[in-house]
């Protein structure tokens, strides 16, 4: 089984692309994590919003492999725990398909493709900068495993 995040935003602080790259390192090799960044639109003074999020939604969506289980980080989703999180990665590496995670740009991702999604999930009611959600998010993943292995890195 592969995870992928899908995110809109390139070019990222030299921070953000160490952390993501040691916790994708972490992961076992049968639970590969990788990142594919999308090209965020250009904004001007009188950019059309809903249409740049449209094509950048539509890109977030294209690069889900095929067969996957999407899952749409919104901040109007589903809280889970970090517990919960496990379980659900648990059920993920029982069904054997591939899950990719869409992270939005400054406009979220449009609401066509967010009915596509088989799943939201919120990190919380917090508004976090996207490249933090992208650390967060490979955090948890890792932690989440770590769970379902009985390691001790997760202590709660």
């Amino acid at each position: 089984m592969h995870l992928l995040v899908a995110a809109v935003g390139q070019r990222m602080p030299g921070w953000v692309n160490e952390a993501w790259s040691e916790y994708s390192r972490r992961m076992p090799p049968n639970l590969g994590l990788s990142l594919r960044e999308i090209r965020l639109e250009k904004r001007g003074k009188n950019a059309a919003t809903q249409r740049l999020k449209a094509v950048e939604s539509q890109a977030l969506y294209d690069a889900m492999p095929a067969r996957a289980r999407v899952i749409a980080l919104d901040v109007q989703g589903r809280s889970w725990s970090t517990e919960k999180l496990a379980a659900n990665l648990e059920g993920w590496l029982g069904d054997g398909r591939d899950v990719g995670f869409m992270i939005g740009g400054p406009d979220g991702i449009s609401a066509d493709i967010m009915q596509r999604a088989d799943s939201r999930w919120s990190l919380g009611p917090l508004t976090l900068p996207h490249p933090l959600v992208r650390v967060v998010l490979a955090e948890q993943l890792y932690r989440a495993w770590t769970i379902t292995q009985n390691h001790p890195y997760h202590r709660a």
